[in-house]
């Protein structure tokens, strides 16, 4: 089983990184955990540092720069054969990550996405899958593609292709550069289905309709710029 390089954006998860850091630890994958903190307030560095597990490790960023400015400082020290991204909140279920490294393996993937739609819509809001849907319809018309779930945490990439992107984006458009990138690269995206259970603005969801929209304007100029 290669190495896979678990890298988790930290703001302000205080009331759930250690639940999700267990869940990680659960898994049964040979994985490495780096943990960047991008500024928090609310406790969670105080709680990173009493990690003493040698199996961790944590990156203090001095303020908030947003989680794909937080996710790039993981990439930059990540050693394994694969990535993955990591939200810090408990919508995402990491026992996940077998069933994707697995289907890369097995199938000889550079990427695999989990999906949370390819089963049912109603794991997340109605309006929050519409969002989704829009940009992932709009993303296949640009790029040719047919994903169900372009916006999801769960994307399995190798990290000598990751590297290769380039990428820039230091807030939740990391998202769709990612993907754009991937698939200009000439790269078929793969997805397979993962659980999901969604949580809500006061629950502590911090994307927004802005974030729609500066999406919808980084795939446009993903497309437009010529390689």
């Amino acid at each position: 089983m290669p190495l896979l390089s678990v890298i988790i954006p930290v703001y302000n998860e205080v009331s759930t990184l250690r639940d999700i850091l267990e869940k990680i630890y659960s898994v049964d994958v040979d994985k490495e955990i780096i943990v960047v903190d991008d500024g928090s307030s609310d406790g969670s560095i105080d709680l990173l540092r009493e990690i003493t597990d040698k199996g961790i490790k944590v990156i203090y960023c001095a303020k908030n720069r947003g989680k794909g400015a937080a996710f790039l400082t993981g990439i930059e020290n990540a050693r394994g054969e694969f990535v993955i991204p990591q939200d810090a909140d408990l919508e995402y279920n990491p026992q996940d990550y077998v069933a994707l490294v697995d289907y890369a393996l097995k199938n000889n993937l550079a990427v695999v996405y989990g999906s949370r739609f390819l089963k049912t819509w109603r794991t997340t809001s109605f309006w929050h899958y519409l969002v989704n849907k829009t940009l992932t319809t709009f993303t296949n018309i640009l790029f040719r593609s047919s994903l169900t779930d372009m916006e999801t945490c769960y994307k399995l990439v190798r990290l000598d292709l990751i590297k290769k992107l380039n990428l820039s984006s230091s807030r939740f458009e990391i998202e769709p550069e990612i993907t754009a990138k991937i698939l200009k690269q000439g790269y078929k995206i793969t997805e397979i289905p993962i659980s999901y259970k969604s949580r809500f603005y006061h629950q502590g969801k911090k994307i927004g309709w802005r974030d729609g929209i500066s999406s919808i304007f980084c795939l446009l100029k993903l497309r437009l710029i010529r390689d």
